[in-house]
């Protein structure tokens, strides 16, 4: 297990074990491919970030996934892997959420992303990605770090 601050100084716990700190978590994070090229979602407020959210009463984690995926940026998944599982200790309430890999089948063009303004395809992510104002808080700290260096050594990503 790694354990370290995030964005706004709260401590992080994240694993790459199956389901370390709950069962039934309540938010999903989705790391998406398509086409060798990075999609994330332009987030309203918070910007460019991976598509992912809460999981609703009746849902499994890997429906909230899936379904947050198409919400935010109208992809279907092909395959979705499960990579980990991170706590957030905030002030307020504890966070934990799944960690996904999703390779996409297509994109469909939506009539709305919801919260967000829709997909937004990388061929590669910066590497200033913690100090570039573009990018959500959620893409800055070493979740994405650490997961992306996890898929490359499960032979997911290159």
């Amino acid at each position: 297990m790694y354990v370290f601050k995030d964005f706004y100084r709260n401590t992080v716990q994240l694993s790459f074990e199956k389901h370390p700190f709950s069962l039934t978590p309540k938010h999903v994070w989705v790391i998406c491919r398509y086409q060798n090229q990075w999609l994330l979602t332009n987030h309203q407020d918070r910007g460019y970030e991976f598509p992912g959210g809460k999981v609703e009463p009746l849902e499994n984690p890997e429906e909230a996934a899936s379904r947050e995926v198409k919400e935010e940026t109208g992809a279907t998944i092909k395959k979705l892997t499960y990579v980990g599982q991170y706590k957030v200790l905030g002030r307020e309430k504890v966070i934990v959420k799944n960690i996904y890999f999703a390779e996409i089948a297509k994109i469909e063009e939506q009539d709305t992303y919801y919260e967000t303004k829709g997909p937004i395809l990388l061929k590669r992510l910066p590497k200033d990605i913690a100090k570039n104002r573009q990018y959500s808080f959620i893409m800055k700290d070493s979740v994405l770090k650490m997961t992306l260096e996890k898929l490359k050594q499960d032979g997911l990503i290159e």
